[in-house]
C-alpha cells in the first residue's frame, strides 16, 4: 500500500501544473496577489452581561483574528480567525481566546 501511495504521489508531483501550485503555496499568494489561507474559522461567542466592549477590544489585539463583529441573536460576537493549519486555529482558540475575561462560551465553525 505504501509503495502504491508513493507512486501516486510521485506521479502527482510530475503533473505540469504542480510547479505553479507549489510556488503559490510557498509564496502564500495566488497569481492575483491574494494571500492563501490554509485554515479559517468563525467563532460564535457568548459574553457575560456588560462585557462585550472589553471582549471585542481584547479579540482585536490578537494575531490571527481577522474580524470581530458584535451581533444580535443567541451570540453576542462573531469573530473570524485564520491560521496556517487547523492546529494553529485550535491553539489560538484554547490559548488566546478562551482565557479572555468576559467570554462565557464559544462555538467554533471551521471553514471547509
Amino acid at each position: 500500500m505504501i509503495n502504491k501511495l508513493t507512486r501516486l504521489w510521485d506521479k502527482f508531483l510530475t503533473w505540469p501544473w504542480w510547479p505553479a501550485v507549489k510556488e503559490a503555496i510557498e509564496d502564500k499568494k495566488n497569481k492575483k496577489g491574494v494571500a492563501l489561507v490554509a485554515a479559517k474559522a468563525f467563532v460564535l461567542i457568548e459574553t457575560a452581561v456588560g462585557r462585550n466592549t472589553e471582549v471585542v477590544a481584547a479579540l482585536r489585539q490578537l494575531e490571527g483574528v481577522k474580524s470581530v463583529d458584535t451581533v444580535t441573536g443567541p451570540y453576542d460576537i462573531i469573530a473570524t480567525i485564520e491560521g496556517e493549519t487547523f492546529n494553529h486555529i485550535g491553539d489560538l482558540l484554547t490559548a488566546k481566546i478562551h482565557p479572555i475575561a468576559g467570554i462565557s462560551s464559544t462555538v467554533s465553525c471551521l471553514v471547509v
